[in-house]
């Protein structure tokens, strides 16, 4: 056999053998992820539900959905496991805080940030001419305003015809109405 018969062949086991790798790579860290688990952890199952881990068995995990209500998952059924920030952010709606954040506080304008007064950059600028916005052909703003109202109108006139003519056309059926 022909080398290039065989390289569709060897492309094709190479791409499957790539796939299945990275696919156990992935199912080798959700495996270890799931062994890893700690009462207390915050988790998200595969089907969405956030909880606390209350106890690990072998195969099964307690979880602690709210007051009172504690289930009963399977390991497997466990998708991920969620630092406390994470956790207390979705299912508190508690947002970290940073003592850094405090020490940053955002100004309102940007006069702080190029380190000028403001108090004298308003008295500069009125004295500044006014700024012309291009209204000084109203005019023809308005002749086109009426051409265009004027072409409504027209398209308008000429629709009313055309179905003033379609109404005095008598109606095509297909025989079966005068039929006695």
């Amino acid at each position: 056999m022909n080398a290039f018969t065989l390289l569709p062949f060897i492309v094709l086991i190479a791409a499957m053998f790539l796939m299945t790798r990275s696919a156990k790579k992935k199912q080798q860290q959700a495996a270890s992820m799931r062994n890893e688990l700690q009462p207390g952890s915050g988790v998200r199952t595969i089907g969405g539900m956030y909880a606390t881990v209350k106890e690990v068995n072998e195969d099964t995990v307690l979880l602690d959905a709210g007051p009172g209500v504690d289930l009963l998952f399977a390991k497997n059924a466990i998708g991920a496991v969620l630092t406390d920030d994470e956790y207390n952010r979705i299912v508190h709606g508690i947002e970290h805080d940073l003592k850094s954040d405090t020490d940053n506080i955002v100004p309102d304008d940007a006069s702080s940030l190029t380190g000028t007064d403001t108090s004298e950059e308003p008295a500069a600028a009125s004295d500044d001419k006014a700024v012309d916005l291009g209204k000084q052909d109203a005019a023809e703003d308005k002749a086109d305003a009426a051409a265009a109202a004027e072409a409504r109108t027209d398209a308008a006139a000429a629709a009313a015809e055309t179905k003033a003519k379609a109404d005095e056309e008598p109606k095509k059926t297909d025989g079966d109405a005068d039929a006695k």
